[in-house]
Order: structure tokens, then sequence, then C-alpha cells
């Protein structure tokens, strides 16, 4: 009788995990990541490397790719890979407020051009000027309210984390 218990509860293990996986490799792919172009071309004081160039793009798409997942679903939490400090804290914020309210965001067809102006001499911070665009969706009780093509510029501060760039600061500014 213990046998079969035991095999029952693996047995029941195992479909969940499995359905855990399919599950989140669902949620990973449903979003599509961002456009992204950039220029480090301007960034001062120093250079910045090749992989670090590699790296805030990458991980600058993966940020807005969850702040769209967070706003649409209000699911603070999803802030925390890529956010961090004043950002995280605004963000998160904005996603208690619109949750209040009964609405969700959506960002569509997103597209960010952004620019490096400021690497910090150790290597630690990095501006960037980025001008964005998207279709911003809003939804109230699963109906859409607003459908409106959105162009914002805003200066971004990333930092080095343990195995990636986070955005500490994003502000949205009228003009650059």
């Amino acid at each position: 009788m213990k046998i079969i218990f035991k095999e029952m509860m693996l047995l029941l293990i195992a479909t969940f995990v499995v359905m855990t996986i399919s599950l989140l490799a669902q949620i990973s792919t449903s979003a599509s990541l961002p456009r992204v172009e950039s220029d480090f071309r301007k960034a001062a004081p120093r250079a910045v490397e090749d992989l670090t160039q590699q790296s805030i793009t990458r991980d600058y798409g993966f940020a807005w790719e969850r702040l769209d997942r967070a706003l649409s679903s209000n699911s603070p939490w999803l802030l925390e890979a890529y956010f961090v400090g004043p950002a995280k804290v605004g963000l998160a914020n904005a996603i208690a407020g619109q949750e209040s309210s009964g609405i969700q965001s959506h960002y569509l067809k997103q597209d960010h051009r952004f620019e490096a102006v400021f690497y910090s001499p150790e290597g630690d911070v990095m501006e960037l000027h980025d001008t964005a665009q998207y279709d911003l969706q809003l939804v109230a009780d699963g109906k859409h309210i607003q459908d409106e093509h959105v162009v914002l510029h805003y200066v971004v501060l990333m930092t080095p984390a343990a195995d990636r760039w986070v955005v500490r600061q994003m502000q949205a500014v009228p003009q650059f």
C-alpha cells in the first residue's frame, strides 16, 4: 500500500512539474519583446565596451517587456528582475493605482531608440535617452476603453546588478 501511495505521489508531482513548465513557456513567449535600437557613440566620459553594449540593449528590452506584463496583469512582482530603487517604487505605485481603478494597460508594438549619453568612469551607471513609441491600450472590466499611439522621451539610469543591468530611474521628459 505504501509503495502505491509513493508511486501516485511521484506521478502527481511529475504531472505538476510538466504543467508548470508548460505554463511558464507559454507565459514567457506570450509577449513579444520590444524592438530596441541603441547608439553608444556619444557616451562619455568613457567608451562603452562591446559586451556592455549588448547587455544594456538586451536588458533594456527585457525591462520594457516586464513592465508591459506587470501593467497588463497588475502584478508589481514582475518588476523585480529589471527595476530597482525609485523606478521600481514609482512603477509599483502606478500599478497599485491602476488596480484600484480597475484598469489595465498594454504597451503594444514597442519601439525604443536610445542613445547612451553618460557612462561613469567606474562603469556603475549609464544614462540613456530613449525615444519610445508604442500603442497604449487601456482595458477596464475586460473592455477596451482607449487605444492611442504614444511617442515619449525617457531619461533612464541603468546600473549593473549581479547578472544584468537594471533600471534604477526612469523619467518621462518633454524633450532632450
